[in-house]
């Protein structure tokens, strides 16, 4: 699918990886809805590359609903790259001894996991409505990352939300191949984003020499230049692209 011209949604727009996402898109030429918190920096970001800010929560479905209609203006939605989620840490046993917060557990995979569901279905129905370009209607491209495959002690709510991503990747992209619609998701290493940002320097270098080549973090730009290549490249379907430098992750 051509970037110049489509409609498309970035969630998690406003900063990391989404904010790469976004610039890249608009630069192609895309027509870019930035969803986004209404705390977040979602609007200088819109006014910025060209695009349109509307803040929600991709969890809940009338608001996301308003931004699927709200890209939708700029002409029919063609893709999606859904970024926004957050991590957690929560241990079975916390050093206390008392049990782990469920209640940390389920806001998680909430926010990761049904909010992914919510923003892939509303998304895809969206697409399944619109005539069929080049032989396709639209891409959405979901972010996991490698602790979905190997997630580190206590982090057993953003693994498992991850890990949910990663299974519903091809069985999602079965479900709506008939109606010319792709599904791919990225699982990314350690990348530099605003999270690892508030880390010390000496944490950061640490983490970056873990990877084994490139040793360093990952750059947001790398991940943007991925997802733009998966709207762009039509054999892309049903695939989970690990994007880490061959990192695996150890146990802490």
């Amino acid at each position: 699918m051509k970037i110049d011209g489509i409609s498309a949604i970035v969630t998690g727009g406003a900063s990391g990886l989404g904010l790469a996402t976004a610039e890249r898109l608009a630069a192609g030429g895309a027509r870019v809805t930035i969803c986004d918190l209404p705390t977040s920096a979602g609007a200088e970001v819109a006014t910025r590359i060209g695009g349109r800010f509307v803040a929600a929560d991709v969890t809940d479905g009338p608001q996301m609903e308003a931004v699927i209609a709200a890209a939708s203006a700029d002409g029919p939605l063609r893709a999606v790259v859904h970024c926004a989620g957050r991590g957690g840490p929560v241990r079975l046993v916390e050093k206390n001894g008392m049990p782990g917060s469920l209640e940390a557990y389920e806001a998680v995979v909430r926010l990761n996991l049904v909010g992914s569901f919510n923003v892939l279905r509303l998304a895809a129905a969206a697409m399944a409505a619109a005539e069929p370009v080049d032989g396709e209607r639209g891409v959405c491209i979901m972010t996991a990352s490698i602790a979905g495959y190997e997630g580190q002690i206590g982090q057993v709510p953003y693994a498992s939300s991850k890990a949910g991503i990663i299974g519903m990747t091809l069985v999602a992209a079965r479900d709506v191949a008939s109606r010319l619609i792709r599904v791919c998701t990225i699982a990314p290493g350690t990348f530099d984003t605003p999270l690892l940002a508030r880390l010390s320097a000496d944490v950061r270098q640490s983490l970056g020499a873990a990877v084994p080549n490139p040793s360093r973090l990952g750059r947001p730009d790398e991940f943007a230049a991925l997802a733009v290549h998966i709207v762009e490249n039509q054999m892309l379907n049903g695939e989970t692209i690990r994007l880490d430098g061959a990192l695996r992750m150890p146990p802490r």
